[in-house]
């Protein structure tokens, strides 16, 4: 049977069909691609637009974006030429004087760089440590510092040093070396819980401090969204007053943290504002009980009721409430509901080295359920060095400063911290009395909302708050200086208690100076509120007034280094 080939010409012609077919679908392949691609991405910036537009609204969201390039711009202009140097000698300037003031330095002053030949006698070394503990610095000891301090008294102290000794070694990490530092940590935990009304079945841990419990508590939230929701890119909403210890963690774990504002009079957080920005990649709302800034204490049961009506975590944050706010009714005083006996608040922060009067170093977080508390955990089961578990940040942890926060709480007992709850929440009301009604005062002087537990603070639309900050600088007082808006406050601690008619009387001399100071400046036609010059005047004066703070934060960043200066 015979058989025909197919032309050349032909066969090359079909060929040539092919692989233009192919070319045409390869080509086909990769516009689709590209399509998707670009329709993905439009899609993801038009769902963050929406989701910008409806958390914002049309006039905040023009607002933001006007800030942000703002921002930038200005930023642009700091870096350039000209421009760069002379910021930047102006910073170093600012920062040399920083280290003169915080470094030792001159005469009579050893330091210490490299280990010692032969170790040290105790009695040197003990000299030595004396010698430290008697260097110039702010007298806390005499009530003049704002917070920081959190004085037990000196038999407590006494006290905390005998746990010290007995545990110096321990680290809760070994508990079948340590048992009595596990059993403690445990008690710690279940009587911080009893404390804030927790329910059958809630858990905690305790920390190194508020830092860390507010850091743990945003961690378990962001594992929870991800793992019972599949969210990848976490958000959270918290006031603006909130502490910053929130935005630390959004920075570590990459969660997108939205500000609310907390607008006057009331400076607390605005209720209908979160709502809007919840979206579905909310995984934590935030109240304060108080916030640290004013004193504050956040519409906590509104916040309640919207965490559940959503379905979302809702954490308070009581590390400066600590062992003030649970006993405020008992003490006398107004109080408000803000613990776990509102059904939507899932964690709680507590502090028992403030008001606790536990040594630094000591914390708790809470949670509703011990679920919760599993997404803090931390555990690799596969290392070469074994199965290892942590239920936070830490690895090794020092057991006797767990003995010492056990010891404290044992000895004050409910009585000691109701008592000092009176003592330290009726100071702060005498402040706030004061500044109301004093007639030297209350002109110039306003308090920032309504303040119920031990911190006050107070602003002035006559008076420069910052020149009044460094004023009370220079009588031996340590306050707290704040921004947005220009404001100062006190943090009303037990040595302080003894000292507010001092604190008082200091305030009033300083007020009637600054504002002889202002009739002068009109009197020479030079208008009121003339430019400040103190330390504190300085640092928010530049830091309120530029746009763009990368010159504040070269400050900071220069007093972190000069922490570490021997």
């Amino acid at each position: 049977m015979g058989t025909s080939r197919m032309p050349i010409s032909l066969r090359n012609s079909f060929s040539n069909q092919r692989l233009a077919s192919k070319g045409s679908l390869l080509t086909f392949n990769i516009d689709l691609l590209r399509n998707i691609i670009f329709f993905l991405f439009v899609l993801r910036w038009t769902r963050k637009g929406a989701l910008k537009l409806k958390g914002r609204g049309i006039v905040g969201t023009v607002v933001d974006t006007y800030i942000s390039v703002r921002r930038t711009l200005y930023g642009l202009f700091l870096r350039a030429p000209g421009v760069r140097s002379q910021v930047q000698k102006q910073v170093n300037e600012a920062i040399t004087k920083l280290q003169g003031k915080l470094v030792p330095h001159g005469p009579g002053v050893s330091r210490y760089l490299t280990l010692p030949k032969e170790g040290w006698t105790e009695q040197q070394v003990r000299a030595e440590l004396e010698k430290l503990g008697e260097m110039e610095h702010t007298r806390w000891e005499d009530g003049v510092v704002s917070g920081a301090v959190y004085h037990g008294g000196k038999d407590l102290i006494k006290l905390q040093a005998e746990a010290f000794e007995t545990f110096s070694v321990s680290n809760p990490i070994h508990p079948d070396v340590f048992p009595g530092v596990r059993k403690m940590e445990a008690e710690v935990v279940a009587m911080v819980l009893a404390m804030f009304n927790a329910p059958p079945g809630a858990a905690g841990v305790t920390t190194s401090g508020g830092t860390e419990s507010i850091l743990m508590a945003c961690l378990s939230a962001r594992q929870k969204g991800y793992t019972e929701r599949g969210v990848t890119e976490p958000e959270m909403i918290l006031p603006e007053t909130a502490h910053t210890a929130f935005r630390k963690a959004g920075s570590y774990f990459g969660i997108k943290v939205h500000l609310v504002a907390c607008p006057a009079p009331t400076y607390r957080v605005h209720i209908p504002s979160i709502s809007r920005l919840v979206n579905s990649n909310t995984v934590l709302l935030v109240g304060s009980a108080p916030n640290f800034p004013h004193g504050i204490i956040d519409d906590i049961p509104s916040l309640s009721r919207l965490a559940l009506r959503k379905r979302l975590p809702l954490h308070v944050d009581c590390c400066l409430g600590s062992f003030l706010v649970p006993f405020l009714a008992r003490a006398g005083f107004e109080s408000t509901p803000f613990d776990f006996t509102l059904k939507g608040v899932t964690s709680i922060s507590c502090d028992t080295h403030k008001y606790g009067f536990a040594p630094k170093g000591n914390s708790t977080v809470l949670y509703r359920t011990s679920l919760l508390r599993t997404y803090q955990y931390f555990i690799s089961p596969d290392w070469s060095g074994g199965v290892y578990a942590s239920p936070g940040i830490a690895g090794s942890r020092p057991g006797a400063l767990i003995a010492g926060c056990w010891a404290s709480l044992m000895s004050q007992g409910e009585s000691g911290y109701i008592d000092a709850c009176h003592k330290i929440v009726g100071a702060a009301k005498k402040i706030e009395t004061t500044l109301k009604e004093h007639p030297s005062l209350s002109p110039d002087l306003t308090v920032m909302g309504k303040p119920l537990v031990s911190v006050v603070a107070f602003t002035s639309t006559t008076l420069n708050v910052y020149d009044l900050a460094d004023a009370m600088s220079a009588k031996g007082w340590h306050l707290n200086a704040l921004q947005n808006p220009p404001a100062i406050h006190v943090a009303v601690t037990l040595p302080i208690v003894a000292a507010v008619d001092r604190l008082v009387g200091d305030l009033v001399a300083v007020v009637e100076e600054e504002k002889e100071r202002e009739r002068v400046r009109v009197a020479e036609g030079k208008g009121k509120k003339g430019g400040a010059s103190g330390d504190a005047a300085a640092l928010y004066g530049v830091a309120g007034s530029l746009p763009n703070k990368s010159v504040v934060v070269q400050l900071a960043g220069g007093f972190l280094d000069t922490l570490y200066k021997a």
